[in-house]
């Protein structure tokens, strides 16, 4: 099954394309606001695991000194992803961190995640902004992806607002990728979190969370259409239907399983 990242190209043509987009889209709106709306109830609950101390400990003000070994190890990994990231354009960031590490907020955000699509019409190209509606970026509260672009623009910036960005985006990833029992509590309630890097960001890590379905994106020739319908340069892609049917509970599939080796005849 493809991620909530991933997009296919089906063929859709004519009137019959467009009315079964329409009944795509209304289910599509209809499941992001079930699945949102979950998301944010369990990102809620479980923020307090999000923390930086649970992992760097002693790294970060106020953190405690409980697994040594294991804040060691993930220091490590944060200083040379920020020694990575220090020294690529446009960040130019101080090359050394400062220690104990200023932490963000424990608050989460989610922000929709939303990618430039470029269609050739004719001898002209159009860009279309196309968001993927399951699957939105997870930063700490405050430092949502939508304000970076202007953050490496800006000749001038306000203190070190560039710095705590990329450090709380670093925080966010070697949290989530140290804390192994946190991506499976997630993985179990169908929300896999998941890290990329974009082109426009360099290497900085960006951590995503979707459910467990994919969504694709019709015809050029469809979403130029509905540009021109809408009179705005915005797509949002739909969810694949076949997806819904795969979807499976991974406890109740290994009960499953122990059920038929034991005793098949009831099963």
């Amino acid at each position: 099954m493809k991620s909530a990242r991933e997009t296919e190209t089906p063929c859709m043509d004519g009137r019959d394309s467009m009315q079964s987009l329409l009944v795509l889209r209304k289910l599509t709106r209809a499941i992001a606001d079930v699945v949102r709306a979950q998301m944010t109830e369990y990102l809620a609950t479980l923020a307090p695991l999000f923390r930086p101390k649970m992992v760097l400990g002693d790294y970060v003000e106020d953190g405690t000194k409980e697994s040594t070994r294991r804040s060691e190890k993930a220091f490590k990994e944060l200083q040379g992803l920020y020694e990575t990231l220090a020294a690529t354009k446009p960040y130019n960031l101080a090359r050394e961190l400062s220690l104990p590490l200023r932490v963000p907020d424990a608050g989460l955000e989610i922000t929709p995640v939303d990618t430039l699509y470029t269609i050739q019409s004719g001898s002209e190209a159009r860009s279309i902004m196309v968001r993927s509606p399951l699957t939105w970026t997870l930063t700490y509260s405050g430092y949502p992806p939508t304000r970076l672009p202007e953050l490496l623009k800006a000749k001038l910036r306000t203190g070190d607002e560039l710095t705590h960005f990329a450090i709380s985006y670093l925080l966010m990833h070697v949290v989530t990728t140290n804390s192994p029992g946190l991506r499976s509590v997630f993985e179990a309630l169908h929300f896999p979190i998941t890290t990329t890097t974009l082109p426009e960001f360099g290497p900085l890590p960006i951590t995503r969370i979707g459910v467990a379905m994919s969504t694709r994106r019709p015809a050029d020739d469809i979403i130029l259409q509905t540009a021109e319908l809408t009179g705005m340069d915005a797509f949002e892609e739909v969810v694949n239907v076949q997806d819904l049917s795969q979807l499976r509970d991974a406890l109740k599939d290994r009960l499953m399983d122990l059920a038929r080796q034991h005793a098949p005849e009831l099963v």
